[in-house]
């Protein structure tokens, strides 16, 4: 393919701007205008197009056989695609590759990325260009905005050869190309009324809310409470509740000690209020209705993102179809994450709003939607690293391991144990799936009461922790190996992790001033702990890392969620480029893959669908997988 490196420079100004609104919205936005662009042909050197001959320029291009890269090509590639009708026949991405190779650094702009390579200085030219419109530059402007762009040009170019001579792999970017498609040409469509509705449901609801609060509270007659609380009314709730230190006033007035946490950011001790947070949702349950209704209005208001979601998919739906941004490689693991505010891997599947944006996502006129998950891949992949036979062989045999977990547990025949809410099988699936990374008893039964809505006392939780890693060593044993490779990563030395020889540590580069060590992966990328060293703390000895700029603690368990993460987003991402092949691939979340196909050949797509994400990789011959897909004209019916 020809090599087309090319770097937009457009109008922006203090209220306009990507970093004041999303890159969909700036780049369908009525003030958008192209200053200039600078293009490289190969190796040839960059010339600079003014605004007016752009689009003859790249019409000039055969875009059939060229790949084109930017430093951040989902935005240069929605200006060609959206504005000049170009789709070339792939798109690169500097931005996401250098993700990918250096995941744990601050920043990967182009100017860190290039002080980062040694590949030259990024130029400062653009902030004296904030508020001009092209008629606005003087000749001598246009030609430093030019000399700058030129720069920029020639410095993505640089680092996309870099990262190539670094080893990246050809089906990663074949992934970055995929993803970036999903948002540079976007298919599905948004269904307006249907969120108009859901967004006034939303907004209705959280008043609800507080309207109930304030009567329990009058009810209950604390008066207090309703004191500090009310006299500014239902204003001087919401205020409340989005101030962390007022709620953990207003948890104090009713007798509870606000829940704490360390700050994965600071180290620092902080409130625990987030809704995930285990101490929050054990007050969603509090035996005292107050507590209850408070914490309900709290995140009723404080997790304002279905709103400003929903009110952001309206505005999209205004302004065309809707293009999924990704972030290829968003994660430790390599997964991919959402961005540009939008962030479809937490869609809410529980409570009012579950599925209301997913129904809200249509196909295309004359397709439908498939969407096909690959069934309990990490349980499946911890098992074949591990080396677990027995486990590798009753999921290769469609067995209900959840149901041959309770078994266990309780002493009792697979064909004894209980099905449905807060059963005995729900009590081996939340063990099955949570206890594979060393989860101790004390979290596990915070586990099997939140997820499985089963109580069991500490002794219990003790006594189904030990049963698990009796039953199926082999995990344990991960778990310790995972831990040795920490000591192998910090002496600079290789060694095997996994049963099956794909993960190792071993030399992946050499850097500026040092050599960098990593744990291998079968894409070709690698699990990176950079600056491992041994940190003391509480009178304990522990390994830690740095991630952008912050000390994290790791250890053998979450070395070995890290690597089964990342070797499940090895295989679904060579799943997903199998059935690129035949149909558009419009969505990935978590381990699902979703695409559209013509409502004529549903059936037959939906069957090569689910043969893809059965499909087992040549590195992964043995590794038992399965998947569940489902098909309707909008993404929610699946």
């Amino acid at each position: 393919m020809n090599l087309i490196t090319l770097d937009f420079e457009t109008y922006y100004s203090k209220d306009y701007s990507l970093s004041k609104m999303t890159t969909e919205e700036y780049v369908r936005h009525p003030d958008f205008e192209v200053i200039g662009v600078g293009i490289k042909h190969g190796g040839l050197p960059t010339m600079w197009v003014d605004a007016p001959e752009v689009k003859d320029a790249l019409a000039a291009i055969d875009w059939s056989n060229a790949m084109v890269v930017a430093q951040n090509t989902m935005f240069d590639g929605a200006i060609l695609a959206w504005h000049y009708g170009v789709n070339p026949k792939a798109w690169a991405d500097t931005l996401g590759m250098s993700r990918a190779l250096y995941p744990h650094d601050k920043s990967h702009s182009l100017s860190a990325q290039a002080e980062r390579m040694g590949a030259g200085m990024k130029g400062d030219e653009v902030v004296r260009a904030m508020g001009k419109r092209r008629k606005d530059f003087t000749r001598q402007e246009i030609d430093d905005y030019a000399a700058y762009c030129i720069n920029d040009v020639e410095l993505t170019y640089k680092l996309f050869h870099n990262y190539l001579e670094q080893g990246f792999p050809t089906k990663e970017l074949k992934l970055i190309d995929l993803t970036l498609r999903m948002f540079i040409e976007p298919v599905l469509e948004l269904d307006q009324p249907m969120l108009i509705t859901h967004l006034q449901e939303v907004i209705d609801h959280k008043q609800n809310l507080l309207e109930s609060l304030k009567s329990l509270m009058i009810e209950q007659g604390n008066e207090d409470f309703v004191h500090t609380i009310f006299t500014a009314g239902t204003d001087g709730l919401k205020k409340l509740l989005m101030s962390n230190d007022k709620f953990a006033a207003a948890l104090e007035v009713l007798g509870v000690v606000p829940p704490l946490k360390l700050s994965p950011t600071t180290g620092r001790t902080t409130f625990a209020f987030a809704k995930t947070d285990p101490g929050m949702i054990a007050l969603e349950e509090h035996h005292n209705p107050q507590v209850q209704a408070l914490v309900s209005a709290r995140l009723g208001n404080k997790t304002t993102i279905e709103e400003t979601r929903t009110e952001r998919f309206i505005d999209m739906a205004n302004r065309g179809k809707f293009p999924v941004p990704l972030r290829y490689y968003g994660a430790h693991s390599g997964r991919w994450s959402g961005q540009d505010k939008i962030n479809l891997q937490n869609l809410p599947s529980r409570g009012m709003n579950a599925g209301k944006i997913k129904k809200a996502i249509k196909a295309p006129p004359g397709y439908v939607v498939i969407d096909c998950d690959s069934a309990q891949i990490e349980a499946r992949t911890l098992a074949w690293l591990a080396g677990q036979e027995d486990l590798i062989q009753a999921f290769e045999n469609k067995q209900d391991v959840y149901r041959m977990m309770a078994a266990i547990i309780y002493g009792i025949p697979p064909d004894k144990v209980t099905t449905g809410p807060a059963s005995q099988r729900q009590v081996g699936k939340t063990v099955i799936l949570g206890a594979g990374y060393g989860v101790g008893h004390v979290k596990l039964r915070l586990f099997l009461k939140t997820v499985a809505g089963v109580d069991v006392s500490e002794l219990e939780a003790k006594r189904i922790v030990d049963t698990y890693r009796t039953t199926y060593d082999k995990i344990p044993d991960l778990w310790q190996r995972a831990q040795m490779a920490l000591t192998y990563l910090n002496t600079r030395q290789e060694y095997e992790i996994d049963a099956q020889g794909l993960c190792k540590t071993k030399r992946i580069r050499k850097s500026v001033a040092d050599e960098d060590w990593g744990i291998t992966l079968p894409s070709g990328l690698w699990i990176q702990y950079p600056h491992l060293a041994t940190v003391y703390e509480h009178g304990k000895t522990q390994m830690a890392y740095i991630s952008k700029g912050l000390a994290t603690k790791v250890y053998g368990g979450l070395i070995t969620e890290n690597i089964c993460q990342a070797v499940a987003r090895c295989v679904v991402g060579e799943q997903a480029l199998r059935i690129a092949k035949r149909y558009k691939v419009v969505l990935t979340v978590h381990d699902a893959v979703a695409c559209i196909a013509p409502e004529g050949e549903k059936e037959e797509a939906q069957r090569y669908v689910e043969e893809c994400m059965s499909w087992r990789p040549a590195w992964a011959d043995t590794l038992p997988l399965a998947c569940e897909s489902g098909m309707g004209r909008t993404y929610g019916d699946c």
